[in-house]
């Protein structure tokens, strides 16, 4: 039988404040099941094509300023280089996150996929790591298009000069208002987004006919362009060489694939889905990847043409009137100032919004891992407190890198990388699990050349590990602090008994209910009869005290919260054992006491030996491998579960 009794917490102290930051939380549960047994899903979906220009908004956004950066980085190559990226794209990228759409419908991203592979606190330690690695990419995602949504108003002909040398001010006010619209509700979002996202497309592909009958018109550019490339490589084979050698440096084109695969959740899917086989959700998720891979695609190549041919290769360094905005300065120079500033416009509020994507990927992911690994402290599980935490991140981050784009380039690609290079090691594991060699060739290539592209863009960028490092770091000693904090919560999420379980507790019920905490040996007649002699004598128990045996074996103990199964057995026609397994000893008698106190309706005593050893060492144990020094914790928990001692089950230890 499963119990659903909640123990109430004493009412707390409560501001308006308080109460508006926390909005949203679930409810603080002390009792069982715990407090993330039936996490709840209320958002709304939508269609898939409504999803995409959500993902598209960080996704898409990158044409305000790629073309600028793969101009500083590729030169004259840029148009090669870009079709490497391309290339890389719709047979690497997009096949690897195809597969991890099917692997991981309910928005885990391949985080989950690789979560799986490895054991106990080894599987939680990497999963913080990418966790980090995906921390860097979007907050930079929210600094850097913020950064160059200031570059887009500063640089605008129309905008007053006194606004230059006050960008990182401008950028910290676009960050402000994105994480105010956050705070408010984004309930809106994808709405917003549709919009959005099909206006700026419509201007760019405006801009980009525009620049290419300028490019047809004007035969002597490509002439002029390819005898340039020529002389400084020579034939086509040099070029594509030089090409494959600094396209790692134009991987910010790659960024929306994790963000398309985090919010899976909320695609619509079919009809026939359920939560098991979300079928619809898969196949339309896919669609979603896909039409934004070849839009991305085509408008990537385009304009890096346009931009490399019409634009002089000096307005592109720092200081040049397109640094971070090559697109913005065709649209002024071919098609006026009217139509510039329109464009400007239309880029700012694509810039501004693609923090929106990351801002949800991150609200979207982060809660799926470390609340249930305990990592997490009680406030994350509210969306506001969240989002100040995010956003005053990303304050610094703008601070500390000055609001430049160029400057936050390396520590975006390198997030970016390493989140697609783990999906393409996840989705190649996956595949050879599966017996699938084929495709375990293939994605394995494909994992080669993300690996290769990683190390490049670390050795030439190596900020970007340093901030990465900085993210990790945080995100590790933030979650060891929280676990350890929270180490005395009651974590059991259901209590289960199977029908002899049920009998002993109900015939415990007539009288005193004795139960005695053995740690499982021998298993033998000696092993038990001289426990119940040691408790009997130490606790001054008659000999014919009725005593039922309470023995745990651990699982992993890195895990937070599991059920807990309990079944009855009688060992050497005598003495009655409940028997379970959990990740934690403490906690699950903790549980049992207070299951079998809300059935009997009688407070139960358990009997403990003193754990011999270092307090101190025990303590530690019992963080990181769930025993050690067990009667004292279980007091604790069950202090911590049930704050009337009328009511809390009794420890006693001898």
């Amino acid at each position: 039988m499963a119990t659903s009794t909640e123990t109430q917490t004493p009412a707390q102290t409560t501001t308006p404040l308080r109460d508006w930051l926390l909005q949203g939380r679930p409810r603080k549960r002390r009792g069982i099941p715990g407090p993330h047994a039936h996490p709840a899903a209320t958002h709304e979906t939508h269609r898939w094509w409504q999803v995409m220009c959500l993902t598209g908004v960080d996704y898409f956004s990158t044409l305000g300023y790629q073309p600028g950066i793969a101009a500083l980085a590729a030169g004259l190559l840029s148009p090669i280089a870009t079709l490497v990226l391309v290339a890389l794209t719709l047979f690497g990228a997009l096949p690897v996150y195809r597969r991890v759409a099917a692997e991981s419908p309910r928005g885990e991203g391949s985080v989950a996929m690789l979560e799986r592979l490895l054991p106990s606190w080894q599987g939680k330690l990497f999963v913080l790591v990418l966790l980090g690695f995906a921390a860097t990419s979007w907050i930079v995602t929210m600094t850097l298009s913020a950064a160059d949504a200031t570059a887009h108003i500063v640089e605008n002909p129309h905008v007053p000069s006194a606004l230059h040398g006050h960008e990182v001010a401008i950028t910290l006010g676009l960050l402000a208002l994105l994480g105010a619209v956050f705070l408010k509700g984004f309930t809106e979002a994808i709405g917003v987004a549709v919009g959005v996202v099909a206006l700026y497309l419509a201007l760019n592909a405006v801009v980009v006919v525009v620049g290419l009958w300028h490019v047809v018109a004007a035969p002597t550019l490509t002439a002029d362009w390819w005898s340039a490339l020529t002389g400084q490589h020579g034939s086509p084979f040099p070029m594509v060489g030089a090409a494959l050698v600094v396209f790692p440096a134009l991987a910010l084109g790659l960024s929306g694939f994790e963000t398309g695969v985090a919010v899976m959740p909320h695609v619509q899917g079919g009809p026939d889905d359920t939560d098991e086989h979300p079928v619809g959700r898969i196949r339309d998720t896919k669609k979603l990847l896909t039409s934004a891979a070849l839009i991305m695609s085509v408008f990537l190549i385009a304009s890096s043409v346009i931009t490399t041919l019409l634009i002089p290769q000096q307005e592109f360094q720092p200081g040049g009137e397109a640094n971070g905005r090559a697109l913005a300065y065709i649209a002024h120079e071919l098609l006026g100032e009217g139509f510039g500033t329109a464009y400007d416009s239309i880029t700012v509020a694509i810039l501004w919004f693609a923090g929106a994507s990351a801002m949800a990927g991150m609200l979207n992911l982060i809660p799926r891992y470390l609340p249930r690994y305990g990592m997490a402290p009680d406030w994350a599980h509210a969306v506001r407190p969240l989002v100040l935490v995010l956003t005053a991140v990303a304050f610094v981050v703008t601070w500390v890198f000055e609001a430049d784009v160029d400057a936050q380039g390396g520590a975006y690609a390198t997030g970016v990388l390493a989140l697609i290079t783990s999906a393409a090691i996840a989705v190649t594991l996956a595949a050879r699990a599966a017996g699938q060699r084929a495709l375990t060739l293939a994605f394995g290539s494909i994992a080669v050349v993300f690996v290769y592209t990683t190390a490049v863009n670390v050795v030439e960028r190596p900020d970007g590990v340093k901030i990465a490092a900085c993210f990790i770091t945080a995100i590790v000693l933030v979650s060891l602090v929280s676990r350890l904090t929270r180490s005395l919560e009651l974590r059991v999420t259901e209590v289960r008994l199977d029908a002899k379980a049920e009998l002993f507790v109900r015939d415990c019920s007539r009288r005193k209910i004795r139960l005695v905490a053995n740690e499982p040996d021998e298993l033998d007649h000696l092993e038990y009869r001289e426990k119940m002699r040691q408790i009997q004598a130490d606790n001054d128990l008659p000999d014919d005290d009725d005593l039922v045996f309470v023995e745990v074996t651990l699982t992993d103990p890195s895990d937070f919260e599991t059920a807990l199964d309990v079944r009855g057995e009688i060992l050497h026609e005598r003495y009655r054992v409940l028997r379970t397994t959990h990740a934690s000893v403490p906690n699950a008698l903790a549980a049992l006491l207070l299951h079998v106190r809300d059935e009997t309706k009688r407070v139960p005593h358990i009997y403990f030996e003193w754990t011999e050893g270092n307090p101190l060492l025990n303590l530690l144990r019992f963080v990181f491998t769930g025993a050690g020094e067990v009667a004292p914790v279980t007091r604790e928990v069950l202090r911590e579960a049930e704050p009337d001692r009328t009511r809390r089950p009794r420890v006693h230890v001898g």
